[in-house]
């Protein structure tokens, strides 16, 4: 008799602990699918893209307050025909070649001209986006007309960018002297007030402003180099899925009038 009722606790408690592990059973596939729901929302990728602080019409606060330009307009509207997300940060042209090349940030747009130079340093460009040269303008009121006019002045360029590329070609032959400046608006400032004689900075950059803002300069024909175009920029061969996302964005905003409609309110070309 106390072997059957021995038995029969035996049985009870198999039964007992095999509902138990059934229960954690299903409480364990419940917690896989909450993983795998998270570990798939986690991996839609969200850009950091970074831009220059001032760069008009291309990037610039308006009177507003709000940060906006053809760079601007037209990364977003490639966003949305692309369907990826990111964010854009105002870092100015240094930074954000530091934050490109350092992993912080993912691409730049930021009217940079595509060049063999960048590229062998390590640029992987997008189609190009935009065509620009750069010319010299001078303060108003200046006698200079040209390069030739320059011999023992000082004359003001970004630094990094293509225009002070070109200005150093012609340092030598034309005997200036060159000033590195940050940005482009202080660099105007530096001309108006007589700090420098010139400056040498991208021509539809210098015309927007002097247009826009009444600033008291003016832009000297014949003293532009040849055009080049503007690119998307990454600096990390694994972010190209960026880059071919770009290149069919504009592909299609191109197609659909939505470039032309860009350029057009900003440049009403």
């Amino acid at each position: 008799m106390r072997k059957k009722i021995l038995s029969l606790l035996l049985v009870f408690a198999t039964i007992a602990t095999m509902a138990g592990c059934g229960s954690n059973s299903k409480q364990s596939s419940a917690e896989k699918s909450t993983e795998a729901t998270n570990t798939t929302a986690s991996s839609e990728k969200k850009w950091v893209i970074v831009t220059d602080t001032a760069f008009k019409p291309f990037e610039y606060t308006d009177d507003n307050g709000d940060f906006v330009g053809i760079d601007v307009d037209i990364l977003d509207a490639i966003a949305a025909n692309q369907g990826f997300e990111y964010e854009l940060k105002p870092l100015g042209w240094d930074a954000s070649i530091a934050a490109c090349q350092a992993g912080q940030a993912d691409g730049m747009i930021a009217g940079a001209s595509i060049t063999d130079d960048r590229k062998e340093s390590g640029w992987i460009f997008s189609d190009g986006y935009y065509d620009a040269n750069q010319s010299m303008a001078v303060e108003a009121s200046s006698d200079i007309a040209g390069f030739e006019d320059l011999d023992g002045q000082s004359v003001a360029v970004k630094t990094g960018t293509m225009s002070a590329t070109y200005a150093e070609s012609l340092s030598s032959e034309y005997g200036f002297s060159i000033t590195y400046f940050e940005d482009s608006p202080t660099m105007y400032q530096a001309v108006v007030g007589g700090q420098v004689a010139a400056c040498f900075d991208d021509t539809p950059i210098m015309a927007s402003n002097i247009k826009d803002t009444g600033i008291s300069m003016k832009i000297l024909e014949n003293t532009g180099n040849d055009p080049a175009s503007y690119g998307f920029a990454i600096f990390n061969s694994d972010n190209q899925e960026l880059v071919d996302m770009f290149n069919a964005g504009l592909a299609n905003i191109k197609a659909n009038g939505t470039y032309d409609e860009i350029i057009a309110k900003y440049l009403g070309e």
